[in-house]
């Protein structure tokens, strides 16, 4: 994550998460607020007609995305995490409006829709860069790669068997794994799956993999973290149960045995708004509850143990 200075916003897409539906009001109010500040505004096919929004609309989210200076997404983690993956590419400016229950991603949440747009168009906000990661599948004839902006999940189906999985870094064997599975996540992947998993909390502007394990099969082992430059290869060694590939928490791709999941960087970026008086470790504290110790006053300062 590094926080860059505001630029002039002049277009403004309007996105919703069709499974967290908005209020109407809520984005005529959006687009009156941008018409406000001289913007032009628009959105993607379906969510305008969804709306009956008077707005002209674009085909679809990447066209938008390509169009628009910002993208106001109204959804939750998860529609951020779609918009980073579809929008990749482009410069567009993503603000995140907390629809969902978390919002650990997004900016501001739906009653601080007004304020949070009228300070982004008045240039007081930074920008949150989030390096996205990808996977490819090398041996299968159509090569196909993914991104993602949280993790990548090898995991076991619905057969509670333990799977062994063989990892290495930049050529080196690291270790085999035998558990459930195991998540390789982004800086920003760390307080999703990872820290679930029992992995480290990463800050952002961490260049680093987390590697962590889900329910292995050990006392010993631990979240491992690598630089984001290496290169991570994991391969199925076990035979007889059913394995799957899954980027971001979509739908699993089956795996064969000994087949080559190879994950990296990837070279496209997020690039979030962050508003002021907003920090990572405040929205941790916030939305994770994390108070650390209890103790307060002259006797914690002091390291007073009674």
């Amino acid at each position: 994550m590094s926080a860059v200075k505001a630029r002039r916003i002049k277009r403004i897409g309007l996105f919703v998460n069709p499974e967290k539906p908005a209020e109407r009001a809520l984005l005529r109010e959006a687009a009156a607020i941008a018409s406000a500040a001289g913007c032009e505004t628009a959105a993607d096919s379906a969510t305008r007609r969804e709306y009956d929004l008077p707005l002209p609309e674009f085909p679809s989210l990447q066209d938008l995305a390509r169009w628009a200076n910002l993208l106001t997404v109204f959804g939750g983690d998860g529609s951020m995490l779609r918009v980073a993956r579809e929008t990749a590419g482009t410069d567009c400016l993503i603000l995140g409006v907390n629809l969902g229950t978390l919002g650990f991603l997004t900016a501001c949440s739906a009653q601080e829709t007004r304020p949070a747009l009228e300070q982004t168009l008045a240039g007081q906000f930074e920008v949150d860069r989030r390096r996205l990661i990808e996977a490819s599948l090398p041996e299968r004839p159509d090569h196909p790669r993914w991104l993602a902006l949280n993790d990548f999940v090898i995991g076991r189906g619905a057969t509670p068997r333990l799977i062994e999985l063989e990892v290495t870094v930049d050529g080196d064997t690291l270790t085999r794994y035998r558990g459930d599975g195991l998540i390789v996540s982004s800086p920003t992947g760390s307080t999703a799956y990872s820290l679930a998993a029992g992995g480290a909390v990463v800050s952002p502007n961490a260049e680093v993999f987390a590697l962590t394990p889900i329910c292995p099969h050990t006392l010993s082992n631990r979240s491992v973290i690598v630089s984001l430059d290496a290169q991570i290869v994991v391969r199925l060694l076990t035979r007889r149960v059913e394995t799957y590939f899954s980027p971001d928490g979509r739908m699993g791709v089956p795996l064969q045995v000994e087949e080559p999941v190879v994950i990296r960087k990837s070279s496209h970026q997020a690039s979030l708004v962050r508003l002021p008086g907003r920090s990572f470790f405040k929205t941790l504290r916030e939305k994770m509850h994390w108070r650390g110790s209890t103790l307060s006053g002259p006797k914690a300062q002091e390291g007073s143990l009674g």
